[in-house]
């Protein structure tokens, strides 16, 4: 043990983050976790309630809709940035993509006037930002996002339909198994919004080409009887708020308010807004949360007890064919309502998390658990693509941002098909992970790091995330007994110096991750409403000129730090960051969440859950390491 770390301090750092992360289980002995509110969500659900609240006949419904929608604005309202935008959550940069969509929900909830102040500073924003032309250069030639947003607005008649891009939803009528073949512009998730969307498009806008008029207009009874077969029963496409809201608005703005596709999305909007008018992104992440907190809870020493979420985590896996992306039986997805789809992430988390509970006194549920992982092990390596990655939901679909294969997502997997290798021997897992290791080589970067698909930082000058990806990638060479090798090496070189830990000039950020990323231009928040504060306090965070580090991603460049303890090397940027972590814990900052969360579509997020089990499964590590040998007690 060296002298740097106290091994008191560690011990207390770490019984603290435990106690207050067991502290968020469930009755059922699951992590529910809260998704911060979300501006983009609230303004998208705004729109579709103020466009439906025209579109039906009962004036209790409408006033009823009406109402919720000014909630909403209100909420907005008090969620502007100094520089005129709004970012994803109230600890975000300005988004152009979101200051557009909150711009109009403004107009279409009838608030323009009330709020006109608050619209002239988006204005600004927007024009300086380069309005259209930058939403479509943040996007590029993915339309899954930069469409929506665009009808959105358009529906508002803040652009012209001329500028909406059209989309093929006469293509959805075709059968699933071709839709990898057809480079559709839209990734795998997205087909109700290619229906529903291409479908308004359609009816604002007819085409000139009399003969794809004539297409789509036969297709459209058809491809909304598929948009029907892929709503779940909650009436949330992918438990998604913005997803849902789209195809909601744009059937309703066709005079569809009253479809049973609409109506059964406007419920799912009603089931989903918090008492404050906002909305998050998603219902939840329950089984991420639950897969990430078992996994974090055994690092000090592989036996988390009797945690009583394993019938829980046994029941969210799928046992059918998912009528959204047709992924085979045996894959999780990342809560247990049926909303969710089977992704490799979540079902990779699943498979480790399964063999810790198996080992902590799950003996009992043996045959039950074998089950499960076998079918989730065999969805795993039909997943796995051409190039030896993996990707989120479908294998092949194409490049598109969320269906190509990702290294965390990769890493995670490789993970999970080894910690069942002994179990289950089988050449074909051997190749996979031959094969994903060789993909994972060849996606590290010059400078030794791995950026992943999932995760983002908003002061990196890419909003990517190489800090989470780097450590993802370090724990599958970890797990492996690879750590020596030479891509493994390089990455905990750029960790401990090549690139994330720095200590900050100013000491305020000594040690933590995040110091070397660089600063975009986009401008700072302006202020931090508190949207969260009915369920924990949280202080405001000051105005960044510079970036901050993060507990999440500190903890992260820990644990796969110390997947290498001895090496002379690394350890003074390890113990580094473990006393700055230590002092964060300390001050309680370990219950203060970082936006580095990605959603689909480049959309941020924070998570209550997040801070805590990345700080209980780094001090978890390093609880193994500088736990004094029996002599010195």
């Amino acid at each position: 043990m060296t002298a740097m770390i106290d091994f008191h301090q560690l011990l207390a750092a770490y019984q603290t983050a435990r106690r207050d992360l067991l502290a968020e289980r469930e009755p059922s002995g699951h992590w529910l976790g809260r998704l911060s509110s979300s501006a983009l969500s609230t303004a998208t659900a705004a729109s579709a309630l103020a466009i439906v609240a025209g579109n039906v006949r009962e004036e209790p419904r409408r006033q009823a809709y009406r109402d919720l929608a000014a909630r909403a604005v209100a909420w907005l309202a008090g969620c502007q940035n100094a520089d005129g935008g709004w970012g994803d959550t109230d600890r975000s940069f300005s988004s152009i993509a979101t200051t557009m969509l909150v711009e109009a929900a403004f107009h279409l909830a009838g608030a323009a006037k009330e709020y006109a102040a608050l619209l002239d500073g988006a204005r600004d924003y927007i024009e300086a930002q380069g309005g259209i032309t930058a939403l479509r250069r943040r996007y590029g030639r993915d339309h899954t996002f930069a469409v929506p947003i665009l009808t959105n607005c358009a529906l508002a008649a803040q652009v012209s339909w001329r500028e909406v891009p059209s989309l093929p939803f006469e293509l959805a009528c075709l059968p699933h198994a071709m839709f990898r073949f057809l480079r559709l512009p839209v990734v795998s998730y997205a087909l109700p919004a290619l229906v529903a969307v291409g479908q308004a498009r359609f009816f604002h806008r007819w085409p000139r080409n009399p003969l794809v008029w004539l297409v789509r207009r036969l297709a459209v009874r058809r491809s909304l009887r598929m948009l029907e077969s892929m709503q779940p029963p909650s009436g949330g496409y992918l438990e998604a708020i913005p997803l849902t809201s789209f195809v909601v608005m744009s059937l309703a703005s066709t005079g569809r308010a009253e479809h049973a596709v609409a109506r059964r999305g406007v419920g799912f909007l009603l089931d989903t807004v918090r008492t404050d008018g906002s909305w998050p992104i998603d219902t939840n992440l329950a089984v991420w949360n639950t897969t990430l907190s078992v996994g974090a809870l055994a690092a000090a020493s592989g036996d988390v007890g009797a945690l009583g979420c394993l019938d829980w985590l046994l029941d969210a896996q799928h046992r059918g064919v998912h009528p959204f992306t047709h992924a085979a039986p045996g894959g999780w997805g990342w809560n247990d309502a049926p909303g969710a789809v089977p992704d490799a992430d979540d079902t990779s988390g699943a498979l480790l998390a399964l063999q810790i509970l198996l080992n902590s006194g799950g003996q009992q549920h043996r045959a039950r658990v074998e089950e499960a992982a076998l079918a989730g092990l065999d969805w795993l390596l039909e997943m796995q693509n051409a190039d030896g990655g993996w990707p989120t939901f479908c294998r092949g679909w194409g490049k598109l941002p969320f269906d190509r294969s990702g290294t965390d997502l990769t890493a995670h997997a490789i993970r999970a098909l080894h910690a069942w290798q002994h179990w289950f021997p089988s050449r074909d897992i051997d190749r996979a992970i031959r094969d994903g290791l060789d993909y994972l080589a060849a996606e590290q970067r010059a400078d030794g790091s791995w950026c992943p698909l999932w995760f983002a930082n908003q002061y990196h000058s890419a909003e990517e995330n190489p800090i989470y990806g780097t450590a993802r990638v370090l724990l599958a060479y970890r797990d492996l007994g690879l750590i020596e090798s030479e891509p493994a090496q390089r990455g905990l070189a750029w960790l401990a110096g090549g690139g994330a830990i720095l200590p900050s000039p100013s000491g305020r950020g000594a040690g933590g991750e995040g110091d070397r990323v660089s600063t975009p231009d986009a401008p700072s928040p302006g202020r931090s409403p508190g949207a969260l504060s009915a369920f924990r306090p949280l202080p405001p965070i000051p105005n960044p000129q510079s970036p901050l580090p993060s507990v999440e991603e500190t903890a992260l460049a820990i644990e796969a730090l110390l997947a290498d303890p001895t090496n002379p090397t690394l350890v003074p940027a390890t113990e580094e960051a473990i006393q700055w972590l230590l002092d964060a814990v300390a001050a309680g900052r370990h219950r203060q969440p970082a936006p580095i969360g990605l959603y689909f579509a480049k959309l941020g997020y924070y998570e209550q859950v997040y801070p805590l089990v990345f700080a209980v499964g780094a001090l978890g590590r390093a609880l193994r390491h500088y736990t004094p040998a029996a002599e010195d007690h």
